[in-house]
């Protein structure tokens, strides 16, 4: 804390910025503390609960144990664990779980989509799946680890799926390989991903991706943030005209009673709402399946008889499909999928800063967890599996649970690894109906919503310049990917969504012989798709070229309160040498 924000709170009597009346409520505060905490007599609301106050457990800070302060000296009062904190190994292991709950829809959605699209014999699925976990696990472990060690789960990128598509469709329809198509576009895809990954890895470690924070406002990161959790507000998990509308609200009515009604109540509530609301969900559609009131191949059926058909042990293994292939033009493609999935981690890294009850992160953190994602992605290459990148899904479980804990995510990440080579649970999660993800998309998306649009308390909002770039991003941002899904649906049989992009991109008046090279058209057609890359570049563009003063911006408020490059250290200052060390203390 700086001696600035030290003597204010002094001043104060001892309490915290977070809990005066004239800073309003702290970071994550529900409505109904931030009226509290800010009474017009001035008065502070102990936020303690009667448990804590009888055994003493209550932080001199006024937060509750386990929490961590914002550099500003305010505590999310929604934290229940810290990033530094370990809960005992059982209680670790459920919540570890529940937060790859949270996202094994979207880490299953991506290899199926990509075995359907491949045509990978039937018998391979379960060890393609397997592998996803296992990436998954072990890249999670290397982020928490010695990336940026915030506790977020690392999965398969949505961002990199259209040009993943995009590659296959390239080489099976020019197989010139002899092999089988799906094993063909497979190693192809490899190859790709491994050389943009490596583009990746030169933009972390190099520094490049955290030299441009400065120009990053609240401005910016609120639409980007929010447009992470509006994209799949149309997910057909969701939206589907023949969704299972019982089934979906009961999964989200769970999650929303454990979580925001009884979590005071049972503290089991209060840490494992999405857990128990997912499982009592899918035990009840598996009852009505059972029951025959839920048909066989009805949006809420259960299969259970796929689970115990697949194979009890897969061994996912590097090169498993062979050696991979590159090239250029395939790769040249890939890299805008890259490129999207730089932008939303940076977006992913601030929203679960500020749910941790953290600072902006560095510069210096930015730069390490970008090139370690890199890393994973060119190990995902290697293994397989379509790429690496920080899930938001998870991001979402921090706002509900409030476990925040680094040591949570890598022991979920433990659990994922092993079970990455058991057949049953890739079957398994294979067969959770899609109204309960769809219920459990709504929750964990409608958070990040609400977190980005919540880094608008640092700016002016009664400024026109702020009103209109938060506007136009956000607008642009859910617009454009909708135009691009449009053009996917009219692209003729037999033609994808990217190539019949390209084609129309030709036609262009003057300028079309550029736009429709390869190059441009698959790059403009994949960051086109992705709504957070959209809305962050508009916001960015605007943001910086429109005349606005640095407290305008909010930037003077979030430089306040932003960590420094000394507060985060890196794998080589925990792990290196002892002159290292005393060079980095100095």
């Amino acid at each position: 804390m700086s001696e600035e924000h030290s003597d204010t709170a002094e001043s104060n009597g001892g309490v915290s910025d977070a809990a005066r009346p004239d800073d309003g409520a702290a970071d994550g505060a529900r409505p109904d503390d931030a009226a509290d905490a800010a009474r017009s007599d001035g008065a502070v609301v102990d936020e303690t609960r009667p448990d804590e106050a009888a055994t003493g457990d209550a932080r001199p800070d006024g937060g509750r144990p386990g929490q961590e302060p914002s550099e500003d000296g305010s505590v999310a009062s929604f934290v229940e664990y810290g990033i530094e904190d370990r809960p005992p190994l059982g209680e670790s292991i459920l919540l570890g779980v529940q937060h790859y709950l949270t996202m094994v829809g979207a880490n299953v959605a991506v290899p199926l989509i990509l075995a359907g699209t491949l045509g990978m014999p039937a018998n391979l699925w379960p060890r393609f799946i397997g592998t996803f976990f296992v990436v998954s696990g072990l890249a999670t472990l290397a982020q928490t680890t010695f990336g940026n060690r915030y506790p977020i789960v690392q999965g398969a990128p949505f961002s990199m799926l259209a040009p993943a598509l995009a590659v296959i469709g390239v080489v099976q329809a020019t197989n010139p390989t002899g092999m089988a198509d799906w094993r063909a576009a497979l190693l192809s895809l490899q190859g790709a991903i491994i050389v943009a990954a490596l583009f990746e890895v030169a933009v972390g470690y190099l520094g490049l991706i955290g030299r441009i924070r400065r120009y990053l406002s609240p401005v910016v990161i609120a639409p980007t943030i929010a447009l992470i959790g509006l994209s799949l507000f149309s997910t057909g998990q969701v939206t589907s005209a023949t969704q299972n509308w019982p089934l979906l609200l009961l999964t989200l009515v769970l999650i929303t009673l454990f979580s925001q009604y009884l979590d005071t109540r049972v503290r089991a509530f209060k840490l494992f709402p999405v857990l128990l609301g997912v499982v009592t969900a899918y035990a009840v559609a598996a009852v009505l399946s059972a029951l025959g009131v839920y048909a066989a191949g009805t949006a809420g059926y259960v299969d259970m008889g796929t689970i115990f058909e697949a194979p009890a042990v897969v061994v996912p293994t590097p090169l498993q499909w062979g050696v991979p292939r590159v090239e250029a033009s395939l790769v040249v493609g890939m890299l805008a999928g890259v490129g999207a999935s730089i932008v939303e981690s940076f977006g992913d890294y601030h929203a679960v800063a500020r749910l941790s009850g953290l600072g902006a992160p560095s510069e210096r953190r930015i730069n390490h967890g970008i090139g370690m994602e890199g890393l994973m992605n060119v190990f995902a290459g290697v293994m397989g599996a379509g790429g690496s990148t920080s899930y938001s899904e998870n991001i979402g479980a921090i706002g509900l649970t409030g476990v925040a804990s680094r040591y949570v995510v890598q022991i979920g990440a433990v659990a994922m690894l092993g079970v990455g080579f058991v057949g049953y649970f890739g079957a398994f999660i294979r067969s959770i109906p899609d109204p309960v993800i769809g219920g459990l998309y709504v929750a964990m998306f409608g958070q990040i919503v609400a977190v980005g649009l919540s880094n608008l308390k640092y700016v002016d909002l009664d400024s026109s310049r702020n009103i209109y770039v938060i506007g136009v991003a956000l607008f642009v941002g859910l617009a454009i990917p909708a135009y691009m899904a449009n053009v996917a649906s009219a692209a003729p049989e037999g033609v994808g969504g990217a190539a019949f992009f390209r084609q129309n991109m030709r036609n262009v008046a003057v300028l079309g012989p550029v736009l429709g090279t390869k190059v441009v058209a698959d790059t403009v057609y994949v960051i086109g798709g992705t709504g957070m890359a959209v809305g962050g570049l508009v916001a960015f563009l605007l943001d910086n070229t429109i005349p606005g003063t640095r407290k305008e911006r909010g930037l003077e408020a979030w430089d306040a309160i932003s960590e420094d490059d000394t507060d985060f250290e890196s794998a080589f200052d925990r792990f290196g040498s002892d002159d290292a060390r005393a060079v980095r203390s100095d």
